[in-house]
């Protein structure tokens, strides 16, 4: 009997180092991030190329953001990263149900993940958020990305050369991390069509 709770107890000291090792093998870069641990609220969810945010259907302007994720070389696409984006509703309002936990209480429901595949490839569905009611703050929509080897991190928000809000002076603030977060809107059958790609490890700090 003891034999059996010492290799027990034995099998749990295993179990809780791997554990330990999994949640700090990850190479640490681009500084502070807070809430990029909504990344992994996805739950079981799985995780594919493409996805479509809540309230897509009944809400307009409808957009479709896609994408190529590349790696530090800036050509070679980039498999198995998971994107995380949210943003405001059409009151500029990080929407809520009710009913959320973790960083959804602060990020709302409006919100999505993808995974990309060997092409890099990415696309969400989603419509054009309002920019935050009675503040100068351009129309935008907050992105991070965990890659493998990686912490997750964040990337410049998508925001749009359209917008009378993204002035000279605000242009001039964007980090460009992992490129440029300025979309050029067109319209394509009735969706508003938006290209986001994103290399890897570009402008982030701490990056090797």
């Amino acid at each position: 009997m003891k034999q059996v709770s010492y290799i027990a107890i034995l099998m749990l000291l295993v179990s809780s180092c791997h554990s330990q090792a999994d949640k700090t093998k990850d190479v640490k870069v681009g500084g502070g991030c807070e809430g990029c641990e909504a990344i992994f609220e996805y739950g079981d969810k799985e995780l594919l190329t493409v996805d479509t945010l809540p309230n897509f259907q009944e809400t307009e302007p409808k957009l479709k953001i896609s994408g190529t994720v590349f790696q530090k070389d800036g050509k070679t696409p980039a498999e198995n990263v998971i994107i995380y984006i949210y943003h405001t509703n059409r009151d500029g309002l990080y929407e809520m149900k009710g009913d959320e936990e973790g960083w959804a209480k602060r990020h709302g429901y409006i919100r999505g993940w993808v995974k990309t595949g060997k092409d890099g490839k990415y696309t969400f569905y989603t419509f054009r958020p309002a920019a935050y009611p009675n503040e100068p703050v351009q129309e935008h929509i907050h992105m991070t990305i965990k890659e493998p080897k990686f912490n997750k991190y964040y990337i410049d928000e998508i925001v749009f050369d359209d917008d009378p809000l993204l002035t000279d002076n605000e242009r001039k603030k964007l980090l460009n991390r992992c490129g440029s977060g300025i979309v050029v809107p067109k319209m394509i059958n009735g969706i508003w069509i938006v290209e986001r790609d994103i290399v890897l490890g570009l402008n982030i700090p701490a990056y090797p």
